[in-house]
Order: structure tokens, then sequence, then C-alpha cells
């Protein structure tokens, strides 16, 4: 039968299970790649499972997150990334290097490989053809292990482009469009496939914004076919023997269709707080804007950079905004600097930044108390730039550069003439010596540790009746972010539960942690799309900690739900989501936990009378995992058999 590009990748990697759209399905990896947020508990957990080598094609270890290198915390962990990843063959990439997915994507990344990433932006290296996934730390240490990774089998999404950009829009406002069209749900249980005539006007940097975003829409992945744009893009990465054509048969099907005709988009901007409440920049027109902040694994590649300095050449930032530029890789800086590109981006006042995530994940650069803050990033969620009553904007390049030169936001209408959109040269610098490649026999390698690197506890089994309480009842749309903090403080820990856990829902509910210190154990009730966000498992690690044992939510965001699982912690929803509304915070909960059984309805008693019905979604082996007290567990049982 004809099938499209994902079915192709999957059906290529499968190892378990089958393509029925729903069925679980296990997937041989070939790459994966961590950061140092999350890089560190993922590597303990590679530790734990007593292997010599990892068995992928390539994994890689990259420093991007934690890099203000404020006390010990940080650098230990960069030391214990580059000790572990000689030990078990694994790339590192040091701090300052570049951003994680923009190293990908110029270094490593091939068409038509799976790769997992603890990071929710791995879909980034969809852009050149990639079934690039975002995931909890503990699934990538066990694809690490040669084990398959599995996922829910997605429904296929044709976004159908037609036209070609025209002006001042962008590939950031593709994504911005199919957000505002779809919402942060539109695309849980999905793979968002692009494809049609406006495909080939479309740079891989361009596609890579597009699939980045991707992650917002809750999608299990977002790609694109690997075709001679792909080409003549690895070739002047050096790479042009990694290339090989990935399309879709020309008479393939899809679950749907979105179409988007690229010649009739504008600039558009994401308002405060997420990255679907879409207008139109025109709309905003005379809005103060207090900083202006352009970069991220979104949108640091050279062409966007570029771009910006040509706006800025011969120009000054208006006074009151600050101007903060964070480029994506030292490839990238190298490649302003030989066109002499730096020089308009500093004389203009921008604050030139290290290459890093930085601003994006509140490492600095937040914006002043209540300000407008027009940033080039994927998120906006309240309180992730670091200021909790900052009005985060989400934009293109061009549209924050026009701000920044304006201190406002203006119509497009009066920016003039765009400029022409950058090529890549022909050949481009190699930073391939700036990483540090594995010893072919890693088993002479020490270790180094640092103080503050805690292994991860073992969690006992799940118990045959929960006897507990509501902790803490939130709504819709509950990020990661709500429930883990990011910034410099708060990430320096994720290498200490213990410590990190006293952080837990702290901007949310300040004294939810003394409740589970109090408790010891405990339920979180939530609305829609709940745990939506970053990949950061910490965000389940440290509620298990604390002693959560199950969340009941309207409905659940895909890679903390797997997180979930792979913790120990029961992600259950509501039959009746009306339920939501006759349970609250401290009514005491009993659930026989015996009685679970997958896709199937279960009963929970609320304060002794009320009865709710809850079912879930979880396979066999899910429950199997749940039921030993995580993947850990089940793989320590696995392997002593």
């Amino acid at each position: 039968m004809p099938q499209n590009l994902t079915q192709k990748i999957i059906a290529a990697h499968r190892v378990d299970g089958d393509m029925t759209p729903g069925a679980e399905v296990g997937l041989r990896i070939d790459q994966t790649l961590t950061q140092d947020a999350t890089g560190t508990m993922a590597h303990l957990q590679f530790e734990a499972m007593g292997l010599d080598r990892v068995k992928t094609q390539l994994s890689v270890s990259y420093v991007d997150h934690n890099t203000l290198q404020m006390g010990f915390r940080n650098p230990d962990d960069h030391r214990y990334l580059r000790t572990v990843a000689a030990r078990f063959g694994i790339v590192f990439s040091p701090p300052g290097t570049g951003i994680c997915h923009q190293l990908h994507l110029e270094n490593f990344a091939v068409p038509g490989a799976t790769l997992i990433g603890s990071d929710s932006h791995t879909p980034t290296a969809g852009g050149l053809g990639s079934l690039a996934m975002g995931a909890g730390g503990l699934s990538v240490a066990l694809a690490m292990a040669g084990e398959p990774y599995y996922i829910a089998m997605p429904r296929v999404v044709r976004v159908h482009l037609t036209g070609q950009l025209t002006g001042w829009a962008s590939a950031k406002d593709v994504i911005l469009h199919v957000l505002g069209q779809l919402s942060v749900k539109g695309g849980v249980g999905k793979v968002m496939e692009y494809c049609g005539p406006g495909v080939a006007s479309l740079s891989v940097p361009e596609r890579a914004t597009i699939t980045n975003m991707g992650a917002e829409l809750g999608a299990t992945t977002s790609i694109f076919p690997s075709d001679d744009v792909t080409r003549q893009f690895l070739a002047a990465m050096g790479r042009e023997q990694d290339w090989r054509e990935c399309v879709a048969d020309a008479d393939a099907t899809y679950d749907e269709t979105v179409e988007v005709n690229l010649s009739e988009l504008e600039p558009l901007v994401a308002q405060p707080h997420m990255p679907d409440r879409v207008v139109p920049v025109r709309e905003l027109a005379g809005m103060r804007v207090d900083q202006a902040a352009i970069g991220s694994c979104t949108n640091s590649s050279y062409a966007d950079l570029k771009t910006v300095a040509l706006m800025l050449q011969g120009k000054q930032a208006a006074r009151e905004t600050d101007l903060l530029i964070s480029p994506g890789s030292k490839q990238v800086l190298n490649m302003l600097a030989a066109e002499g590109l730096i020089a308009p981006l500093v004389t203009a006042g921008a604050r030139l930044l290290e290459c890093t995530c930085g601003p994006c994940i509140g490492m600095g650069g937040s914006p002043v108390s209540a300000g407008v803050s027009v940033r080039t990033f994927n998120r906006n969620f309240e309180g992730r730039s670091g200021t909790q009553d900052a009005q985060v904007y989400l934009a293109s390049p061009q549209t924050a550069a026009m701000a920044a030169l304006n201190g406002a936001f203006t119509d497009p209408a009066e920016w003039g003439e765009a400029p022409a959109k950058p090529e890549l040269p022909a050949e481009t610098p190699d930073i391939r010596h700036l990483f540090i490649f594995p010893p072919e026999d890693g088993s002479g390698v020490t270790i180094e540790r640092g103080p503050n690197i805690v292994p991860l506890e073992q969690f006992e089994t799940l118990p045959q009746a929960l006897e507990t309480s509501v902790q803490l009842k939130v709504g819709d749309d509950i990020t990661t972010d709500h429930i883990l903090p990011a910034g410099p403080q708060i990430t320096a820990l994720r290498s200490n539960i213990p410590a990190i856990s006293e952080y837990i829902f702290s901007r949310t509910d300040k004294g939810f942690v003394e409740r589970m210190h109090g408790a010891g154990h405990g339920v979180i009730v939530a609305g829609e799309n709940y745990g939506q966000g970053s990949s950061r498992e910490h965000a389940a690690l440290g509620p298990r900690h604390l002693g959560v044992r199950a969340v009941i939510a309207k409905s659940l965001a895909r890679i903390h739900r797997a997180n979930l699982v792979n913790f120990g912690i029961l992600p259950l929803v509501f039959v009746d989501k009306a339920d939501y509304d006759r349970i609250g915070e401290g009514d005491a909960i009993s659930l026989d936990t015996t009685g679970i059984t997958p896709g199937e309805a279960a009963e929970v008693t609320v304060n002794g009378s009320q009865r709710l019905l809850v079912t879930n979604d979880l396979t066999e082996k899910e429950l199997a995992i749940i039921q030993a007290g995580g993947l850990l567990n089940a793989v320590r049982q696995s392997l002593a058999r």
C-alpha cells in the first residue's frame, strides 16, 4: 500500500506492535540527544542499567541550558556529563558550543533516521526529514541501551503548503498560523507532515523553525520531506553523504488535511500566555515594547540573524528597549563574523549573548516587572521568562527587530521593503573539532561526580488500594513550567531530586510541598492538557518523590503522561469531564488499583460516599510499569529474570 513519509520511517524502524492509529508501536532508535538540564538524570539512569556502551548509531550529550556557572553545581554536572560521555561512547558538546537542536541540525541529523531527545523541541530535526521526537530522560536512557521506544501509533496530518512567503512573512508566521488554527491541543496523537508545492520554497532552517514549534501543538512530531533543498543544506554543512531522498508516495493517504497558502500569510504574534493566542502584528500597533530577544532553538540560524543584522545596519535600537541576541551555534557566530555582521548588531545596541538557550528558559535576560517582551522563542508561559508578571509575545526575528528599533509594535505596512532571504554559502565553517568524541574503549575512564549529583531513588510498588486525598486541584493547560519552574536557581538542582522537589508548584501553590510532606502521599486533580510544554521528567519525578500516586485530569499531554508512567504515577482521566467540578482539594480519595484495566473505567470513591468514574489509555505494558513502581524497577525485574 502507498505510504506517507511518517509511515515509511515507522515501518522501517518498527520492532514491535502494529501501525493502527492509537495502537502501541515500538521503534528502533538510531540517534539520541540529551541536554544538560535533563541529561544528568538520564545518564544516571543509563548507568544504573549496567551496560558498557550505548547501542545507538549516535548519542550526543549537549550542554546548552544550565550554562550559568554560579557556584559548583552546574560545572560539576558538566564535568560529570563529559566524563560519563567518554565512558559510554557518547559525543559531548561543551557549554557555549551552541543550542542542541541547532547543532544537531548542522552536524548530525540524518534524513529517514529516528531520533529521540530529552527535550521537547527535538522535532527540529524533522526539518530535514528525521522522525525526531521529544521524550523523557528515562525513555532516552533506555533507547541508548538499545531498547525500543514505544509510542501510540500517531494519526498523520497532511499540512499542504501552496504559494510562497512574501513581504515580511516568515517561517515563524507559518507555525504561528497553524497554532492559531489548531490550538495547543490540536496536534495531540498526531504527526504533522508538511507537503505540497510550497515546501520547495522553504530552506531547511525555515522548515526546522516550523517543526521545532510544532511541539506547541502537542504533536508527536512534525516532519518535512528530504528533497534537493535538504541535499543542498547538507552539502553546505560538509556532509552531503548523509543525504538521501525521503518523500511520501505520490498517492499516499492521510488522516486529516490542513491547507496553508504561504502567499496569504502576514506577520503574526502569539499573545501572553499561550503560543496559540495568535493575532496579526498590525493589531498590536502602538503597544510599547520593553525588551526584544532574538534567538533560541526556534530562530537562531545564520539566515535569521543575518536578516536581523541587515535590518539593524546603520540604525540604533530604541533607548527604552533592551535588545538581546543569542546565536544558535558557534558556526552561526563564525559565519556572521566572516561577513562583518557582528558589528551591526552590537553597534545598534544589542547585547550579544552566549550560544545557548539563555533567556528562553529564564536563564538570564529576564524582562522588567510587568514588561512587554517580544521574543523569537517557542513558549510564552506565565513566569517562564523569570519575571512572573512579564507579558511575553512570540514573533519572528523580523518582527522582534522592528519592535526593538521602534520601541513598540508597529504596522508591517509601514516597514517598507523586506530584505531578501539570505542564502547559505556553498561552504560553511566546520566546528566539529569542538565536539569531544569518545574513545573506542571507554572502560578506563573515571566518571567524576560532584556532591550535588544524587542517584535516583528506588520507588515502592503501587499499593493494591489507594487511600489518600487530593493535595492540589488546578485548571486547564497546566504546563511543566507551572509544575516545576525553570531559571538558574532551580535548574541547577536537576541532578538532585530531593532538593529540586521542594520547588514543585512553587509558583502556583506555595503550600503544596508542605501539604505533601504532611500527608506523605496524595493525588493531583487537573483540567485539560495537563503537563503540556517541555519534556522535563523532573515534573513527574518531583511529585513522585513527594508521594503523588495519581493524576486525575480531563486530558493529559503526551510526553508528561509518558513521564508519569515511567515513574509509577497513575495517569487517569475523567469519564465524565463534569466530575472535575465535583471533586476538590482536601477531598478523601479511595481507589482499588487491582481493578484498573487498560482502557476500562474504574470507580473512585470521594469522601466515602460519592462515586466517580475514571478511565485510562494505558497499555498492558504501561500498567505493569506503574504496578512495579516505575520503569527502572520494571527493567531491574526483567534483568533479574
